[in-house]
C-alpha cells in the first residue's frame, strides 16, 4: 500500500496516538491531509487537528468508511463500545490496535470473519522516535498489510512482526522495559550521591551513561556482552562493580522484572476476553 496513494485514521488522539501520527508525517511516509482523527474528547481532536494540520472527524464510524489504515489507540476498557459501533461498517480498512491486552480473536468476532487485525504493543520511547515494538498479525492480514504496519511504527523507532502467542512476552520486555531502565537511573543516581557526588551531578552522569552505552550497543552492532568484556579490566574498578551487580543477584531480578509484568499482561488479557 505504500505505493499508492492511502489514508490514515487514528482513533483516539492520546500520547501513543498522537506520537504514531507525528512519527508517519514526520518521517514523509504520509502527508497530513491524508490523516484522519477522532477522540471521544471532540475538542481535544480538533486541537490535535490544527496542530499538525489533519483532518478531524465527527465520528468513529467515518474514519472506518474514510480511512485505509485505522489505528485504535483507545484504551482497553472502551474498545467493546468502539467495535461496537464499528461492527456494521461495510468498509474493511486495515485495523491496528495498540489497546494493551484485547486479543486479535477478540477484536475479529466483534468486527466481522473479513476484519484485517494487527496487534501491536509499542512503548513510549515512541514520543520521541525511539520506540520498540512488537507486532502480530491476524488471520486476514497480508504480507502488504504487515510491511505497512511495520512502517508505520518504524516512523518512531523500530517494529518487528511476532506471533501473537508472544505479545506478552513483548510486553514483558519492551513495553514495560523503560520503567526498567528509570528505575536503575534513580538506583544509580542515588549510588552516586552515597559516594561524594551532588545530586545535580549523579543525575547528570547517569543520564548520559545510560543513553552513551545504549547509543553504542545500538550504533557499533557489537553484541553487550562484548562490549561490556571491552570495559572490564582485570582486576579494575568495572569488575569490581559488575560482581557485586551479580552477587545481589541482579540476573536473577531483571528475570524476575520481566517475568512478572508477562504474567500480569497475560492476566488482564484474559479479563478483557471475559467482557
Amino acid at each position: 500500500m505504500t505505493d499508492k496513494i492511502w489514508t490514515l485514521g487514528l482513533i483516539g488522539c492520546g500520547n501513543m496516538g498522537g506520537a504514531l501520527v507525528r512519527g508517519v508525517i514526520k518521517s514523509g511516509l504520509l502527508s497530513p491531509e491524508r490523516v484522519r482523527v477522532t477522540d471521544v474528547d471532540a475538542a481535544k481532536a480538533k486541537a490535535f487537528a490544527e496542530e499538525l494540520g489533519v483532518m478531524a472527524l465527527g465520528n468513529n464510524t467515518d474514519i472506518a468508511t474514510q480511512s485505509d489504515v485505522v489505528i485504535f489507540a483507545a484504551k482497553p476498557q472502551n474498545m467493546a463500545e468502539l467495535l461496537g459501533e464499528l461492527a456494521s461498517v461495510t468498509a474493511q480498512p486495515l485495523y491496528i490496535s495498540i489497546a494493551a491486552g484485547i486479543s486479535l480473536m477478540w477484536m475479529e468476532s466483534r468486527l466481522g470473519a473479513d476484519a484485517r487485525v494487527v496487534r501491536v504493543m509499542p512503548n513510549t520511547p515512541a514520543m520521541i522516535g525511539c520506540g520498540a515494538a512488537g507486532a502480530a498479525r491476524g488471520k486476514n492480514v497480508s504480507d502488504a498489510d504487515m510491511a505497512l504496519t511495520l512502517d508505520i511504527f518504524c516512523a518512531v523507532g523500530d517494529a518487528l512482526e511476532v506471533p501473537e502467542s508472544k505479545i506478552n512476552a513483548v510486553t514483558g520486555l519492551s513495553g514495560s522495559g523503560p520503567a526498567y531502565v528509570f528505575r536503575m537511573i534513580e538506583v544509580m543516581a542515588k549510588a552516586g550521591e552515597k559516594v561524594g557526588l551532588e545530586p545535580a551531578a549523579a543525575l547528570k552522569l547517569t543520564l548520559r551513561t545510560v543513553l552513551g552505552a545504549a547509543r553504542m550497543a545500538v550504533e557499533t552492532g557489537v553484541a553487550p556482552a562484548e562490549l561490556r568484556r571491552r570495559v572490564t579490566s582485570p582486576k579494575g574498578t568495572t569488575e569490581a562493580g559488575l560482581k557485586a551487580m551479580e552477587d545481589g543477584g541482579f540476573e536473577e531480578l531483571m528475570e524476575q522484572a520481566v517475568s512478572a509484568a508477562t504474567v500480569r499482561s497475560e492476566e488482564l488479557g484474559k479479563l478483557f476476553a471475559g467482557n
